[in-house]
C-alpha cells in the first residue's frame, strides 16, 4: 500500500540523548510553531517515507541499522502524523476527514465562550529584528562577571537589609495604601516585562527565533509570555536550562540590585521604587514561577533538568494507571517504563500537582465569585469548577467507562466496590460523636478585685490563700489623689455648712454678708459623699464567704499598683464548674444531661461532668480571652478596645461535676473538655453547612 505523502515544510533537528542513551530528533511544524521530540525508530522511519512502501521502509531500517522494525511501529508512525495533522491532504479521501476532525473539533458558543474566557492571549510584538540588533548589549547581563557582580550585590544588600530590618518592615508595612498597591502594579509589568526579555534574550543567544511577545489572559488575570518553542530545537540540555530559567535568573538579578540600591539611597520616590521591585521580584519568585505544580518557568526548569519532556502528561499517564491497578487490578501495560523510584516519583509528583491544583482552583473560583455580582459570580464559579476541577475527573471515569467489561469481571473491583460501599454508608449513617473544645474549670461565684485608679497598698487585711466571711476587708489602698480630693470636697463642705449655720446671726457676726442658697450646700454635700464613696473602692470587702487569692503571693505592703491591676480574687465556698463556648453547630448537638470528660496538666486526674445548661442567645463579647485562639484556645476573635469579639456565633455550654472535687485549687484551670453528643452523618453534616452556605449567599 502506498503511504500518504508528508507535509514539505516540516523540518527535523538533532535533539537531545535520552535517559537510556538513545539519540532523540525534534521534528517542527513551522506553520503551527509546534515541535514534537521523537525518537530513534520514528526518525529511521520518515527518513525513509520517500520509498512510499512499509516493506521498503522495514526493510532498510533492519539492512541499515541495528534497530528491529515491526509493522505495528509503522502503524503507530502513520497514526501520529495523522493525528498531529503532518500528513499532505491531496487526496478526496483525505480532504473530507479533515473536514470531519474540523466540524469534530468545533465547538458550540458556550464552550467557545468559557474556553476564551479562561485563556486567551493577544501577540503584541513580533520582537525577532530588534532582539537581533540588540542582542550586544544584552550578552553583558549574560557574562560570568555580571553574574558575580550581582551575588556581591546580593550579598551586600541583604546585609544592609538585615542591619536595617525596622526600617525594611516599616516599608512593607507602609505600602498597605492605594498609593502603595498602585505602585506595587507599576512594579509588576516593569518586573514581568523584564522577565520576559530574559526569556527572549536567552533563545536568540543560543540561536532560537522569537516570532512573538504578548500577553495571555488566565480567568481574566493578565500575564506576560514570551514564544519559545524554538528551545526545542536545541539539543544542549544546558542551553535551553538556561533559556527555561532566564526569566526567574532576570527577576533574581533585579532584586539583588534593587535590595542593593535601597539600602544605599536617601529615602525618596526612588528609594521607594527599589523597594517596590525587590519585593515584587523576590515573592513571584518564590510563589508562582518556581512552582513546577503548573505551567511556568519551574516546571520547565524540572523538564529540562530531568530530561523528561511533557512531565506533567507523563506523570498523570502514570497515577491514573496506578490508581486503576489498585481499584481494579486490570493488569494493563505501564504508559511508560521506568526505574521504580523514578515511577514512584513521577505518581508522587502526579498527585502533588493533582492537590495543589484544586486548592488553586477552588480559590480562584471563590476569588471571582466574590469579584463579581452575585449571579454573574455564582455562574463563573460553576465554570471554574466544571473546568478545572470536573472536566478531569469526568474523563477519568470515562476512561473506567470504556473499560468496564474488565472491570465488572476483576475480582479486585469486587473488593475496592465493597471497600468503597462501607465508606459510603459510615459517611451517611448517623454515628455517635464527641465535641472537644478548651474549656475553664472554674469556682461558681468569683469576684475580682482590681484598683480603681494608682494606689499603694497600706494594708493587706487578708493574706494569700486565707478564708474570709462575707463583709471582711481584704486590702486597705491609699489613693493620694482621692485622699486629696476629699480632704478638699470636706473642708468646702464644713465651710459652707458653717456658712449656712451662721447666715442667720446679727449683722456684724455673720460669716458672709449673703445667705448661702440651699443648692450650694447640696451640692458640696454631694460631692463628699462622692469622695466618700470613691475612698470606699480601695477598702474592699468579701461579697461572700470564700478564700481569698493574690494575684502575686508575694505582694506586700507599700507595693505601687498601676490603674485596673488585679490584686487579687475571692473565690467562693460553692462547688466549681466548667465552662465554655462552642459554635451554633455544636450547640445543636448538644443536650442537658450528656456526660463529659475535662483533662488539664494542672489536675491530677481526669473529671467526669456532665451539661446542665445551654445559652439559647449567642455570645456577643467573650468575658475574658483564655479561650480565645490568640491565647491558645479554639474560639477565633477579634480584639477592640479591650474586648474580645467572636467572629461567629457562640453559644454558653456550663457542666457540672458528677462528683464533688475535695482538693483546694487558687487558680481556674483550662483544659481539653469532650463532651458527648447527638449522633450525626459526616453527609448530614456537609449538606447542611452548604445549605446554610447558599441560603445566606441567596439573600440580597
Amino acid at each position: 500500500m502506498a503511504l500518504p505523502s508528508l507535509r514539505e515544510e516540516l523540518d527535523i533537528f538533532e535533539g537531545p540523548k535520552l535517559a537510556n542513551g538513545q539519540p532523540s530528533w525534534v521534528l517542527q511544524d513551522p506553520v503551527r510553531q509546534q515541535f514534537f521530540r521523537i525518537d530513534w525508530l520514528t526518525f529511521e522511519i520518515l527518513s525513509r517515507w520517500h520509498l512510499d512502501d512499509g516493506q521498503a521502509i522495514m526493510a532498510a531500517i533492519e539492512r541499515d541499522t541495528p534497530l528491529e522494525v515491526e509493522s505495528d511501529d509503522l502503524e503507530r508512525t502513520l497514526k501520529f502524523l495523522s493525528e498531529q495533522q503532518l500528513l499532505r491532504v491531496d487526496s478526496a479521501e483525505a480532504i473530507q476527514k479533515m473536514a470531519e476532525r474540523k466540524q469534530a473539533a468545533q465547538s458550540s458558543w458556550w464552550q467557545w465562550l468559557i474556553h476564551h474566557y479562561l485563556f486567551f492571549r493577544f501577540p503584541l510584538v513580533r520582537p525577532d529584528p530588534w532582539l537581533e540588533r540588540t542582542m550586544g548589549l544584552a550578552e553583558v547581563f549574560f557574562s560570568k562577571k555580571f553574574r558575580w557582580l550581582t551575588l556581591a550585590a546580593l550579598l551586600l544588600g541583604l546585609s544592609q537589609v538585615i542591619q536595617q530590618w525596622d526600617i525594611f518592615h516599616a516599608f512593607l508595612l507602609d505600602t498597605f495604601t492605594l498609593q502603595g498597591l498602585a505602585s506595587y502594579g507599576v512594579a509588576l509589568f516593569v518586573v514581568k516585562v523584564l522577565h520576559e526579555l530574559g526569556h527572549a534574550y536567552a533563545v536568540k543567544r543560543h540561536g532560537g527565533r522569537v516570532p512573538t511577545m504578548g500577553v495571555a489572559f488566565l480567568v481574566m488575570w493578565p500575564m506576560a509570555y514570551t514564544d519559545t518553542n524554538e528551545a526545542w530545537k536545541i539539543p544542549d540540555r544546558a542551553k535551553r536550562l538556561q533559556i527555561s530559567s532566564a526569566g526567574i535568573a532576570t527577576e533574581a538579578m533585579l532584586a539583588a540590585w534593587a535590595l542593593l540600591a535601597w539600602a544605599l539611597l536617601p529615602d525618596g520616590a526612588l528609594r521607594s521604587a527599589m523597594f517596590f521591585v525587590a519585593s515584587i521580584s523576590l515573592s513571584l519568585t518564590i510563589a508562582l514561577n518556581a512552582s513546577p505544580f503548573m505551567r511556568f518557568d519551574g516546571y520547565f526548569i524540572v523538564c529540562d533538568l530531568l530530561e523528561m519532556p511533557n512531565l506533567h502528561q507523563r506523570s498523570f499517564a502514570l497515577a491514573r494507571w496506578r490508581l486503576r491497578e489498585w481499584l481494579f487490578q486490570l493488569n494493563e501495560p505501564v504508559p511508560e517504563v521506568l526505574a521504580p523510584w523514578k515511577q514512584a516519583s513521577l505518581i508522587l509528583f502526579a498527585w502533588a500537582t493533582w492537590l495543589y491544583r484544586l486548592v488553586l482552583f477552588i480559590g480562584i473560583a471563590l476569588m471571582v465569585y466574590h469579584l463579581f455580582t452575585k449571579l454573574l459570580g455564582v455562574v463563573l464559579f460553576i465554570i471554574e469548577i466544571y473546568w478545572f476541577i470536573w472536566f478531569p475527573v469526568r474523563s477519568e471515569l470515562r476512561e473506567w467507562h470504556t473499560r468496564k467489561d474488565k472491570i465488572v469481571h476483576s475480582p479486585r473491583s469486587r473488593i475496592s466496590a465493597s471497600v468503597a460501599g462501607l465508606l459510603l454508608l459510615l459517611f451517611a449513617i448517623p454515628l455517635p460523636t464527641q465535641v472537644a473544645v478548651s474549656a475553664l474549670f472554674k469556682p461558681s461565684e468569683i469576684w475580682p478585685v482590681h484598683t480603681p485608679g494608682p494606689a499603694v497598698i497600706d494594708v493587706l487585711h487578708a493574706q494569700h490563700g486565707q478564708a474570709v466571711a462575707k463583709g471582711d476587708k481584704l486590702v486597705h489602698l491609699r489613693a493620694p489623689d482621692v485622699l486629696l480630693q476629699m480632704n478638699i470636697s470636706q473642708s468646702r463642705w464644713q465651710r459652707l455648712n458653717w456658712q449656712a449655720a451662721t447666715a442667720g446671726m446679727p449683722e456684724g457676726q455673720q460669716g458672709t454678708p449673703l445667705a448661702l442658697s440651699q443648692s450650694q450646700l447640696q451640692s458640696a454635700q454631694a460631692e463628699f459623699d462622692r469622695a466618700q464613696q470613691m475612698q470606699l473602692r480601695y477598702q474592699p470587702q468579701a461579697p461572700f464567704a470564700g478564700r481569698f487569692v493574690l494575684s502575686d503571693p508575694d505582694m506586700r505592703p507599700g507595693q505601687w499598683l498601676d490603674k485596673n491591676e488585679k490584686v487579687g480574687v475571692v473565690i467562693g465556698q460553692a462547688p466549681w464548674r466548667i465552662e465554655t463556648w462552642v459554635d451554633e453547630d455544636q450547640a445543636r448537638r448538644l443536650q442537658i444531661g450528656a456526660s463529659a470528660k475535662f483533662l488539664s496538666p494542672g489536675l491530677s486526674q481526669a473529671l467526669t461532668a456532665q451539661i446542665v445548661g445551654i445559652d439559647k442567645d449567642s455570645t456577643r463579647v467573650l468575658p475574658d480571652g483564655q479561650l480565645s485562639a490568640l491565647h491558645g484556645g479554639h474560639i477565633l476573635v477579634r480584639e477592640q478596645q479591650g474586648k474580645w469579639i467572636p467572629e461567629h456565633a457562640i453559644y454558653r455550654i456550663s457542666l457540672e461535676l458528677k462528683q464533688p472535687y475535695t482538693h483546694d485549687l487558687m487558680a481556674v484551670q483550662r483544659g481539653l473538655l469532650s463532651m458527648d453528643a447527638n449522633a450525626q452523618s459526616l453527609a448530614g453534616q456537609y449538606l447542611r453547612h452548604a445549605l446554610s452556605v447558599v441560603i445566606r449567599e441567596l439573600k440580597p
